[in-house]
């Protein structure tokens, strides 16, 4: 059994309890971490505080992680609350709705820059603030998708961000490796959660998937969720600048 008595983690990107930040904390907390969860504005603040009502011991803080500034004032908080920091999680992707519906070639400047900053720059600002506070060393655990390295039709400006974040995975792992802490990303199945909807061909890439797939199924949230439990803990120590998939197999398959 994994034990993680002692150590802090914080997940950026608990939305509700569909979400898959939402599996990975609770599979963090079970295993006695003491959790840190973010909500992006005060619109949420309700919500996140419903939310860890279910966590015992956890507390929520406020961070847009669009922003540098209540980035550095989130962790100048942990780092009074808590002093270290052992596990950070970013499960954080955004693109307006508009460049998730038609052609990839009428992706809107604005549309892919948000799209870049939203869920690619932010694992690069949260790290570089987490990493003074990973004294001990750490783990940092992102999610991409399989998009990110073969067209997934209506995916499209959302594939080039996750092959930038997977880059990025792998930049920042050498970069920090020589801190003692890791950098990997999960590329999960397609979900059914409440930010995958936003996905005109979600239920075609569902039905895909489990056709296809070894396993013949969808991956279930919680078994992102053990997976990344596996990340943040003593048993994946010399994992880093990879992607692990867990998508019932789907990413082995030709056709």
């Amino acid at each position: 059994m994994i034990d993680l008595t002692g150590r802090t983690a914080v997940v950026f990107g608990v939305a509700n309890k569909r979400s898959i930040a939402w599996a990975i904390a609770q599979k963090l907390q079970q295993a006695g971490a003491k959790l840190v969860i973010t909500y992006q504005n005060q619109r949420l603040e309700e919500e996140a505080l419903d939310l860890i009502a279910a966590l015992p011991g956890a507390e929520a803080f406020q961070c847009d992680v669009s922003s540098d500034l209540e980035i550095e004032k989130l962790f100048d908080k942990l780092k009074e609350r808590y002093g270290k920091l052992h596990t950070l999680v970013h499960s954080v992707a955004f693109a307006p709705a508009e460049d998730l519906k038609g052609d990839f070639i009428n992706t809107t400047r604005a549309g892919f820059m948000v799209a870049h900053d939203v869920s690619v720059y932010s694992l690069l600002a949260v790290s570089r603030a987490a990493l003074p506070l990973m004294t001990d060393g750490g783990s940092i655990i992102t999610l991409s998708y399989y998009g990110a390295e073969k067209v997934v039709p209506k995916y499209n400006v959302m594939g080039v961000a996750k092959a930038a974040l997977e880059a990025t995975v792998r930049y920042l792992a050498a970069d920090v490796g020589k801190h003692k802490v890791r950098v990997n990303a999960i590329s999960a199945g397609p979900i059914k959660t409440l930010a995958a909807r936003g996905i005109s061909g979600l239920s075609d890439m569902l039905k895909a998937h489990a056709d296809r797939a070894p396993l013949k199924r969808n991956v279930e949230v919680e078994e992102v969720g053990s997976a990344a439990l596996y990340l943040a803990s003593d048993l994946s120590t010399a994992i880093t600048g990879e992607v692990i998939y867990v998508d019932c197999g789907y990413n082995i398959m030709g056709f």
